[in-house]
């Protein structure tokens, strides 16, 4: 059983409104929720992977395990 008068109030169909304009229904301890990204335009699930790789942090980790490997030979 749950107690009474000490859980907030639950919302079955609170809407979620994200800033690309997609909006749908979870439920929520709060009736409105506003949010920056969401599964329709975060690029894990669209697919359209955004490349942020603009200092070349691949290239110096590959030169970083390129470099740790060299110690261990020696």
């Amino acid at each position: 059983m749950v107690k009474e008068k000490i859980h907030p109030q639950y919302y079955p169909k609170a809407k979620v409104h994200c800033s690309c304009g997609n909006s749908f229904e979870v439920g929520s301890t709060k009736e409105s929720i506003e949010v920056e990204v969401c599964s329709g335009c975060h690029s894990f699930y669209t697919g359209k992977d955004r490349v942020a790789d603009s200092v070349g942090q691949i290239q110096k980790f590959k030169k970083r395990a390129a470099k740790k490997e060299q110690m261990k030979k020696k």
